[in-house]
């Protein structure tokens, strides 16, 4: 069965119940308050008649009846009374509404009290059936001499009874029908708020919610319209180093993170993206979206936090598969130009030409290996460094190592890919920077060595040089001189941060028109990087 289906079922049946219940309840109260109404009245109307000077004077004569009789039936009618029976103290009757009962018993025996001098309602069965009876003595000199009985049927009671049960009837049939109408517009607006979904369906659109929520490994806070907090996800405690038994929802976002626009964008609905934020000392990425509901009214906002740093590093990670690929393409290249070149000299006859020239080759790129492979054996430095020459070739770059080079030495615990980062970067710039140069021989030098305490790597390059008004700025990300693509500004942002997190320095000496030389110095143990770290930031300028 559908919720909107049980809903309705439920609520009709709830109300069924009620209105049921509400019918009887009125019923035994109204028959209540009528009973006790009538039986105020009769008695009030025969405490009345036992007061009368006329009723009290007419029991000293001999024939009572005859006063009594036509004052009883006159008073009788007028209020309505369906009888007013007047009796001596033996309980013959000197009033009656048939005339041929006078002189007879009352009956009903329930007389007993008054005959004390007390006034009485009762219900009891006489000559014209069950009745309501109001009784009040009769009194002379302080003796009770007589009794008052006026009485109102039972019949005549349920009669009135039953007009009053067929309004509440009435009455609890309308409530009834509103109440079924109120549960049909109940159940379809409860339907159409939760999108006509059933309560197992959105039992686990929660649980996949709070599964999806969990594995993204952005930090994902969501508001309401008053700014606070509806969801948090582990990520997001673990940015914020709250931890999870600590109940985030329902607080303000003023209080768990200053600065989130969030509640900017939920003012204008207007969302942003990729956006810096300071969280906790650490910079991060956030996007901050507006969230409507199905009118297009801003309902609240979400805001995803992702670490600058792993953006970072993996931009990293593609700057050097990017150099690889372009240093097997460059290689490729040269490797088809020497080809050429000897099916030339082979088409030509020119043999002993030809075996100089492959000669000569195997001979340049075998020493050149062979050095590379003696004094920088780690595979991922020389192999990086073999396609940056390749590189070099065919942009027409004269790409030297200096043959006093030696990085051998490197320990396990420095970062291969933060060495490849700075290297390829100094490399990278120092080749945009000689590629300006139209004047001279476009030349760039390499030089590495690891005696001592630190791992030493230059680059020295005879480009176009800085000014000392920019050489400040080169740093920072996005800062560039260089009329380029739109990854420039980022590589020696990218050396700047791979040398916090080695411990590491890089100085830098440059005049423009002259050509630039950078430093780089890194610790080989660990203490001296800790020790180093406050100085990671150090820049020099030579003019």
């Amino acid at each position: 069965m559908r919720l909107h289906t049980k809903l309705m079922l439920g609520i009709s049946i709830l109300i069924i119940v009620l209105g049921t219940i509400i019918e009887f309840t009125f019923k035994n109260i109204m028959e209540s308050n009528l009973k006790h109404e009538i039986g105020s009245k009769a008695l009030s109307v025969a405490q009345s008649i036992a007061n009368m000077p006329e009723i009290q004077a007419a029991f000293r004569t001999n024939n009572p009846s005859t006063i009594i009789q036509p004052i009883a039936e006159n008073i009788r009618k007028q209020v309505g009374a369906e009888f007013i029976v007047i009796g001596n103290r033996n309980e013959i009757r000197y009033s009656h509404p048939n005339p041929a009962r006078l002189g007879q018993k009352m009956v009903g025996g329930d007389n007993g009290q008054v005959f004390k001098g007390e006034s009485v309602i009762s219900e009891s069965t006489g000559t014209l059936g069950p009745s309501l009876r109001g009784k009040a003595p009769i009194f002379s000199n302080g003796e009770v001499i007589g009794v008052v009985s006026v009485g109102y049927l039972q019949t005549d009671i349920e009669k009135e009874i039953s007009k009053l049960q067929k309004k509440i009837f009435v009455a609890t049939l309308i409530i009834l029908i509103g109440g079924l109408l109120a549960a049909l517009l109940i159940s379809l607006n409860i339907k159409r708020a939760i999108f006509g979904l059933e309560p197992k369906e959105i039992a686990w659109m929660y649980q996949e919610k709070h599964a999806i929520l969990e594995s993204i490994h952005e930090g994902i806070i969501a508001i309401d319209t008053d700014g606070r907090i509806t969801v948090v996800n582990e990520t997001a405690h673990t940015i914020l180093k709250v931890p999870n038994h600590i109940l985030l929802r329902g607080k303000r976002i003023e209080e768990v993170l200053v600065n989130t626009h969030l509640l900017e964008v939920v003012r204008t609905g207007q969302a942003e993206y990729d956006q810096e934020i300071i969280i906790m000392d650490e910079v991060y990425l956030a996007n901050r979206i507006p969230i409507f509901n199905n009118k297009r009214e801003v309902v609240g906002a979400v805001a995803s936090f992702r670490n600058k740093s792993e953006l970072a590093q993996l931009l990293q990670e593609l700057s050097h598969v990017k150099a690889y690929a372009e240093g097997l393409r460059a290689q490729t290249h040269e490797y088809s130009n020497r080809l050429y070149t000897l099916l030339g000299l082979i088409q030509l006859g020119s043999y002993q030409e030809a075996i100089d020239f492959i000669s000569k080759e195997v001979d340049v790129a075998q020493g050149f290996i062979q050095f590379l492979m003696k004094e920088v054996p780690d595979p991922i430095i020389a192999g990086f460094i073999l396609g940056k020459v390749s590189l070099a070739s065919e942009l027409k770059i004269h790409f030297t190592i200096d043959r006093e080079s030696s990085f051998k030495d490197v320990p396990l615990e420095i970062s291969r890919e933060a060495l490849v980062t700075v290297i390829g970067n100094l490399i990278n710039n120092a080749f945009e920077a000689v590629k300006e140069n139209e004047m001279q021989e476009k030349s760039v030098s390499l030089f590495l060595t690891d005696l001592g305490k630190e791992l030493i790597i230059e680059v020295e390059d005879n480009g176009i040089g800085m000014n000392p008004d920019t050489s400040e700025q080169i740093f920072q990300a996005g800062f560039t001189t260089k009329n380029t693509g739109s990854n420039a500004g980022i590589g020696l942002s990218l050396v700047q941060k791979a040398l916090n997190e080695l411990g590491g320095t890089i100085t830098f000496s440059s005049n423009a028109g002259e050509g630039s030389i950078f430093t780089v110095a890194i610790p080989k143990s660990r203490g001296n990087m800790y020790e180093q770290r406050s100085n990671n930031h150090r820049v020099n300028c030579g003019g």
